[in-house]
């Protein structure tokens, strides 16, 4: 038996149609995890919601968390009353100017916060954001 090839050799084909679609799904899923990434930099507390709040478009350089337990933070890292203005001043460094976002569970005793806010406004050059959640 004999096989006869009467078709011409077809050249070879690369079909980029799945390949595009594969690399549009992988666009849209990075598109959507970084929009979830806003504020990792945070602790998870529950803010305290005000009508008048705004969004800052500022560069975050520092942030000051109060847990409802008490516990202060800087940039994740725990802080005590009496290191807190030591440590924004390292933050600070040679900057003229720092922001300080205060994010402060609404369950927290209203007293600590004042003297974490007494503690930053002591520091020259440094400017006091109170974080809030829209309502």
């Amino acid at each position: 038996m004999r096989l006869h090839d009467d078709d011409p050799e077809l050249p070879a084909q690369i079909n980029i149609l799945p390949m595009i679609d594969v690399i549009f799904a992988i666009l849209a899923f990075l598109i959507m995890s970084t929009l979830t990434l806003t504020r990792v930099e945070s602790l998870p507390v529950n803010l305290p919601g005000a009508v008048t709040s705004r969004l800052q478009q500022n560069n975050l350089d520092a942030l000051v968390t109060i847990q409802p337990d008490g516990a202060v933070y800087l940039n994740r890292d725990e802080v005590t009353l009496e290191t807190l203005a030591k440590r924004i001043q390292t933050v600070k460094g040679q900057k003229p100017e720092l922001l300080v976002i205060l994010n402060a569970d609404e369950s927290v005793n209203h007293g600590l916060v004042v003297e974490v806010m007494d503690q930053l406004r002591k520091l020259e050059g440094v400017k006091l954001a109170i974080a809030t959640r829209p309502q």
